[in-house]
């Protein structure tokens, strides 16, 4: 009889202080999209800085993620972590405090390089202090809040706004950080990466490189694709991207992000499905968000609620996914997740078709989109984190994360050039004509996810751990499980 592990006291405060902090950081990605209107109104500036106030957080998150991971194995994960929070923390104060929109786009950047650092440190050190058997769980939880928190993002803003004022929705996170500063001093255990040396040639060059991909993606669809600035930041961006990849294969003595990784196609196919999922969920969640403003006739708040069935499901399925797939290993659910997601946002595109508005047609749509969405959350989390070796999880965590990023960059790109290029803000049926095809789009993004995912060996046993690394860090069930995918 062996004693079935639990969990300690250690692993639940962990689970605690980094599930906060990763709600604050995923939450501030949509949060301030309802609190425009008003931020225009108080502060001035015109379109370009309204979306800047936007695009400020998402740039410097997406872009500084790998180094921040990087910085947590170099320099010690809860160290960093600490610095990342309490930059972040920082960051949403000044926001708050902003007296014109250029240094609230500023703040804004210094809250996103606080995420960036503090949010890939934030599964490490779950990792570290759950027991293995225990970390679907874990991970459920911990994604469960990460997704509810990038979900809700419009409606906690847009009731922040309308019943206090657009400053609240910054100065929620200055308690919530300070409490955590002082806990997860003294709660969170210390780890490291394996090698002590920075990468430094590396992290420029994947920093830069993101910087122009994701500047680009933002920047495209109000600048114009063929715009000199577009073009170049994507040319540019993807030029180094390629030339960091070919320095960690060929150059880097200590290689940031070992290239090796992408042997295991557990990590590679999980990888590509959270970029598709991305893609097609935060492009849909944005237009659907004013669809139901636009065409529904509700307030920011009001449509925030009637999200709640899509939103608040992680909360309920996560948990319970992150234990099934303790059980029966993560490949199954995410897939099943991946295409319940898939279908709901092409059923939705359907319930949308001709310019109507029926709120309690979409409620189950919007439903089977939520449960999707969970329970894809936990096991991705779970399986990125088993198809590397310990020490290089944090950089695992870092390339993860960012890669989610890219895609809900992109995902909003690319689905608000469709919805630009079939309908408009006209009418209700000119909406209609261009949120439909959008998702489209995002529905075919996210079932190609579901193929992606499918690539990932099967567990060899129900109940097993996914183990047997081998020395090169690639899981025994890429190399035994290659034939039976």
């Amino acid at each position: 009889m062996t004693e079935k592990p639990v969990l300690g006291r250690t692993a639940i405060w962990t689970l605690v202080i980094v599930s906060a902090a990763g709600f604050m950081a995923a939450l501030d990605n949509l949060v301030v999209t309802t609190a425009l209107p008003s931020i225009r109104e108080e502060l001035g500036g015109g379109l370009s800085d309204l979306e800047w106030t936007v695009s400020a957080y998402t740039l410097s998150f997406a872009v500084l993620l790998m180094f921040g991971a990087a910085l947590g194995d170099r320099f010690g994960r809860r160290r960093i972590f600490l610095v990342g929070l309490a930059i972040f923390t920082a960051g949403s104060a000044g926001a708050a405090l902003s007296p014109e929109i250029g240094e609230l786009i500023a703040a804004r950047a210094v809250q996103g390089v606080g995420a960036a650092v503090m949010m890939p440190l934030t599964l490490t050190l779950l990792t570290a202090a759950v027991p293995e058997a225990k970390r679907g769980l874990a991970f459920g939880i911990w994604s469960g809040v990460s997704g509810l928190a990038v979900a809700a993002g419009p409606l906690i803003g847009g009731s922040l706004t309308e019943h206090f004022s657009w400053q609240w929705i910054f100065w929620v996170n200055v308690p919530v950080g300070l409490v955590l500063l002082p806990l997860a001093f003294r709660r969170l255990g210390e780890s490291r990466g394996a090698d002590g040396a920075l990468d430094v040639p590396g992290t420029a060059l994947v920093s830069l490189g993101m910087f122009g991909v994701v500047l680009g993606l933002i920047r495209g669809n109000p600048d114009g694709w063929t715009s000199p600035l577009v073009l170049g930041a994507l040319i540019g961006g993807v030029v180094l991207l390629a030339a960091f990849v070919r320095y960690e294969q060929r150059v880097a003595a200590h290689p940031m992000l070992p290239m090796r990784l992408f042997r295991s196609r557990t990590f590679s196919a999980v990888n590509a499905a959270s970029l598709l999922m991305y893609l097609g969920m935060f492009g849909s969640i944005f237009l659907i968000s004013q669809y139901l403003q636009g065409v529904g006739g509700y307030s920011p708040q009001e449509a925030g609620i009637r999200m709640l069935p899509w939103t608040a499901m992680p909360l309920l399925v996560s948990p319970i996914a992150g234990i099934v797939s303790d059980r029966i290993g993560g490949r199954p659910i995410v897939v099943a997740g991946l295409a319940l997601q898939a279908i709901g946002l092409a059923l939705f595109g359907l319930v949308a078709d001709g310019g109507g508005f029926d709120y309690a047609a979409q409620v189950p749509v919007i439903v089977i989109c939520g449960i999707g969405m969970s329970l894809y959350f936990g096991p991705t989390a779970q399986l990125v984190m088993a198809s590397v070796r310990p020490k290089e999880q944090g950089i695992a965590s870092g390339a993860n994360n960012a890669l989610r990023e890219v895609g809900g960059a992109l995902g909003v790109a690319v689905l608000s050039a469709v919805f630009s290029a079939q309908g408009g803000y006209e009418s209700a049926r000119s909406f209609a004509d261009g949120l439909v095809p959008a998702l489209y789009v995002g529905a075919s993004a996210v079932g190609a996810g579901a193929f992606a995912a499918a690539l990932i060996p099967r567990r060899r046993g129900a109940g097993a751990a996914v183990a047997g690394r081998a020395a090169d860090g690639q899981p025994a069930a890429d190399r035994a499980g290659a034939a039976r995918v």
